[in-house]
């Protein structure tokens, strides 16, 4: 697989393991550029007429190299090979590439794999040294099996969708797809964790995450309490809600010319520091329970004034804040570029793209790769070549 000077200085961990991505989409395919990214070879196993679905899912109406720009935001660095799994041929070479690889990862529906002949007791029997990886929407059981997997609906079947907001108003989901997301980074510990195993015993093993597990796992702080305490759900705050367990005055604030966000702080304390002497009415053992009332007073005094003036006093005085930045905010700031997050990516006719890189870091170098997603089926040929000089 190419890669670019920065991943030549350091031997990337995975080098070496064939990873075969029969997903679509975001959970599947986001765990298998993990892998890639840490020196995986993967190889997209795709339908020939058309290929993963997102490759024609476009957002703001931007392609690129024949497909959309997030299919390669989520399948740079891959190969692609296309087969039908219906047809005895393409199957039969499919499953020679499963007695070679080290990982398989898929996303079908629960039943869909075993039914093509390629369920886990049918690969194993193929490659008992391979790391079987599943994603679904909400299990292999239980009466929401066979709803849609799709990562709105889940946060909103999970109780996500109410954490945000503040109480008086509607749901309001997270901006990105952060179940899809998380499972796709919940399979990535699966698979490394039986990889280690197989170090140790020589046996493959079978991974399975779930959407919906996965949005249950990220409340985890919350609903320890809720569980343990029961009753009805917690309300959100009135005003500025940001936590549904965490007192004032957590939240984000307008200010005259934007808004900065206040995290864990003495109320008293604060109200000095910024001038407000009403904050002086409220005790240590009241700040939850008038929470509302505190961020009120909060949020009219900090309008007042800039980002800038409130910043320059929170800051030195060791205060959580911090301003909220928009992304040509962010991207225009000093320690973004410190950072080195955006990677280019460069199609075969020598177009370019940019994305962000893989925010792991091996050996202290940052992980980059230049090659973009593939084009559909661009990679059958070769693949074929190389099981037909193995048989």
């Amino acid at each position: 697989m190419a890669s670019d000077s920065l991943n030549e200085m350091v031997r990337l961990p995975l080098a070496g393991l064939t990873v075969l991505d029969f997903s679509q989409f975001l959970a599947g395919p986001s765990a298998a550029l993990r892998l890639a990214d840490l020196g995986a070879r993967v190889i997209k196993i795709e339908r020939p007429d058309g290929g993963d679905a997102s490759r024609s899912l476009y957002l703001a109406d931007l392609p690129f190299d024949q497909d959309s720009a997030l299919f390669h935001a989520i399948n740079r660095g891959k190969q692609s090979l296309t087969a039908d799994l219906k047809n005895a041929d393409d199957l039969m070479r499919v499953k020679a590439l499963i007695a070679q690889a080290d990982v398989l990862i898929h996303n079908f529906r629960p039943g869909i794999m075993d039914r093509l002949g390629l369920g886990w007791d049918d690969v194993r029997a193929i490659n008992p040294r391979l790391i079987y990886a599943g994603v679904s929407g909400y299990g292999p059981d239980g009466p929401w099996r066979d709803r849609p997997g799709q990562d709105l609906l889940v946060q909103s079947l999970s109780g996500i969708a109410l954490l945000s907001g503040d109480g008086n108003g509607p749901p309001v989901p997270a901006g990105l797809s952060i179940t899809d997301m998380m499972a796709g980074a919940q399979l990535v510990q699966g698979i490394l964790a039986l990889l280690v195993r197989r170090g140790v015993s020589g046996d493959g093993g079978r991974v399975d995450v779930s959407l919906i597990e996965t949005a249950i796992d990220l409340q985890f702080e919350h609903l320890a309490v809720y569980l343990n305490r029961g009753g009805a759900m917690p309300a959100r705050s009135a005003v500025g809600n940001a936590n549904l367990y965490l007192a004032a005055p957590y939240g984000i604030y307008a200010t005259a010319d934007g808004h900065v966000a206040l995290a864990m702080a003495p109320i008293d304390r604060l109200g000095a520091l910024i001038g407000c002497t009403e904050m002086a009415d409220f005790p240590a053992d009241r700040w939850f329970a008038e929470r509302d009332a505190i961020k009120a007073i909060l949020r009219d005094h900090l309008k007042q004034r800039t980002s800038a003036h409130w910043l320059a006093i929170l800051e030195p005085a060791g205060i959580w804040a911090a301003p909220v930045l928009d992304w040509p905010a962010l991207t225009a700031d000093p320690a973004f570029a410190a950072l080195d997050a955006v990677q280019q990516v460069r199609s075969p006719d020598g177009a370019t793209l940019r994305l962000t890189r893989c925010p792991i870091r091996v050996d202290g170098q940052i992980l980059k790769n230049e090659r973009a997603a593939p084009r559909l089926g661009a990679d059958s040929d070769f693949i074929h070549s190389e099981l037909a000089g193995a048989a």
